[in-house]
């Protein structure tokens, strides 16, 4: 038989991505759109840009092969998608209709039509690019489509990820053909259905209304500001009293109450923020809201451990983003490791498809053993690199042999760094390829990167990096975290040596870091070690508030020009606006 290359398309109406797979399983490259397009979400955009699609075709699959496309969602849709189109609900007018300010869950009508119609229109139109630009480029190419189901797409990525021969999987997010969540088990490479509830009751939808209430907007991704205003808030039990009536857990279903729902929200608006309020007056709702979500997860890993009694616990959907209720999870459940891969929301599915489609051709050959690397993305253009070292007119040296010393000695001095080194991060975080590196012992560095850099909220949170051999040292109930997916509580004594990486509430998003996954970025925490004895740095996405991390040399002189960065590392130059 020929062999066979696999592209994955997420083709949901937010963060679109590509994934290809070879025919021996191995990722060859995964990458949300919004990186090309330097549009945060990339929302109703396809995964196959025109003006990219064909360059990443030819550097990475076989013209000799046959090539399967895999799509993220089931062909055939569910009853309510064409009924709801044939009445008009996904109208400009629709929208506007009378009553469409209802709850029939936790967003008003429209809100829920308005992502429908999305979906619904982003479906037929993924895979239409590349198609035609196949057909022209490669036109003795075999193609063949496939469609999987959109949770067991989140499944497949979470357990394919993942170090374990076999766990138990869970996956949380807004919805899919049937619901909101969906229990598997996961050995020897194959996943079995273990129960998908049906209906709309959903923590994601819950945790959307949460965001709007916090003053925040979850269309654009908005969910990470209710985590770090969490930290400022305490619990209110009105609120606690008001979302337990709204929406509960029974073993593995979530179940809501939609007249509660109706009568809360209005209660809830009062306690949040309103136009012009600052975010601060909502830190107790934030508080209570994840709370209470920490506490419905929980619920359902239990239920879960209690039908598949592994030790190993699997999250995927866009719900596993929330790191603050992943750091709970190993000391609150019987699970004794957690594992959440670096893509767990919908531009995940993508690499979820094509895996799907691979193991359905390779049936009796084992998952690609080990845990996933997240540098899966482009690499840098060097010949961009080239010119700008040429005609950028900035101050540039190169070290290819003492990189790590020379930059360490600047993050040691107070120095702001932007770094953008090999292939790009898949996922929402940044792991030491695409990054903002500083000096965690600095008090008022979080502060200055804040109002200096990325331009955002001065609640917001920094991420600690660490050299994984003394994650023990620093955080209670360590485990090896690659992918930066979950917060920690700091020990109290090496806390106060990495003040700017410590949330208000004593945590920390961590990042592992182990030299054979991720040799500059290691030997970088190395010698910030050597010349400060703390194996810490803080690392944040190479990025501005509101947009994606950056993709191309000319997006990351862009941010280096018109933030508060002192030195912008590209591989092994270094370009700086005055002298180190």
């Amino acid at each position: 038989m020929p062999a066979k290359v696999y592209i994955g398309l997420g083709v949901t109406y937010h963060d679109p991505a590509i994934a290809i797979v070879d025919d021996s399983g191995r990722v060859l490259f995964a990458e949300a759109t919004e990186r090309c397009l330097q549009y945060k979400r990339g929302l109703n955009c396809p995964p196959d840009p025109s003006s990219h699609v064909l360059d990443w075709l030819a550097r990475h699959c076989d013209p000799a092969a046959e090539w399967v496309i895999a799509f993220n969602w089931r062909r055939r849709r569910p009853w309510y998608e064409p009924v709801s189109r044939w009445l008009g609900h996904f109208s400009p007018k629709g929208l506007i209709a009378p009553g469409y300010r209802d709850f029939s869950t936790f967003l008003e009508k429209y809100k829920l039509f308005h992502m429908l119609a999305c979906q619904s229109a982003s479906l037929p139109l993924g895979g239409v690019n590349l198609v035609r630009r196949v057909s022209e480029r490669y036109p003795g190419v075999k193609l063949r489509f496939r469609h999987f189901d959109h949770h067991l797409c989140h499944a497949a990525v979470a357990c394919g990820s993942s170090p374990f021969e076999q766990a138990a999987c869970l996956v949380i997010d807004s919805f899919g053909e049937r619901g909101s969540l969906g229990a598997y088990r996961y050995e020897g490479g194959r996943l079995s259905t273990i129960h998908v509830p049906k209906g709309i009751a959903s923590l994601g939808f819950f945790y959307m209304l949460l965001t709007e209430l916090c003053g925040f907007d979850w269309l654009s991704g908005e969910e990470w500001k209710v985590m770090g205003l969490a930290a400022y808030g305490r619990l209110n039990q009105e609120i606690h009293d008001l979302m337990r009536a709204m929406l509960w857990v029974e073993g593995l279903e979530v179940r809501q109450d939609t007249g509660a729902i109706r009568q809360g929200v209005e209660r809830l608006r009062r306690l949040g923020c309103g136009p012009g309020d600052p975010p601060e007056k909502a830190a107790d709702l934030a508080f209570t809201g994840q709370h209470y979500f920490s506490t419905l997860v929980r619920k359902l890993c239990i239920a879960l451990h209690g039908v598949c009694r592994s030790e190993h616990l699997v999250l995927g959907g866009g719900c596993a983003l929330n790191s603050a209720c992943n750091g709970q999870l190993s000391a609150a459940t019987p699970f004794s490791r957690l594992h959440v891969p670096p893509a767990p929301a919908d531009d995940g599915t993508a690499l979820g498809a094509a895996w799907l489609a691979w193991r359905r051709d390779h049936p009796e050959k084992a998952w690609p053993a080990g845990q996933l690397t997240p540098y899966l993305g482009s690499g840098i253009d060097f010949p961009r690199l080239k010119a700008l070292v040429r005609h950028g007119g900035l101050r540039v040296s190169r070290h290819p042999d003492d990189l790590a010393r020379v930059v360490a000695t600047a993050l040691a001095r107070g120095k702001l760094v932007g770094w953008m080194r090999g292939r790009a991060e898949f996922g929402p975080r940044a792991l030491g390829n695409r990054s903002i590196l500083a000096d965690p012992r600095d008090p008022a560095m979080k502060d200055r990167i804040n109002a200096q850099v990325k331009f955002r909220e001065p609640f917001r949170p920094f991420a600690p990096a660490i050299l994984d051999r003394c994650g023990g040292e620093y955080f209670h109930d360590y485990q090896f975290s690659p992918y930066m997916e979950r917060a920690l509580r700091f020990k109290s004594g090496p806390a106060k040596r990495v003040p700017a990486v410590v949330h208000v509430d004593g945590s920390g998003r961590v990042q592992s870091v182990r030299r054979d996954w991720n040799p500059a970025f290691y030997d970088l925490l190395e010698a910030f070690h050597e010349l400060t004895g703390v194996p810490v740095l803080l690392n944040t996405s190479l990025n501005r508030m509101g947009r994606p991390i950056v993709q191309s040399v000319e997006d990351a002189v862009a941010l280096f020009m018109t933030s508060g960065l002192d030195l912008l590392v590209i591989e092994d130059h270094v370009f700086t606006k005055a002298p180190l």
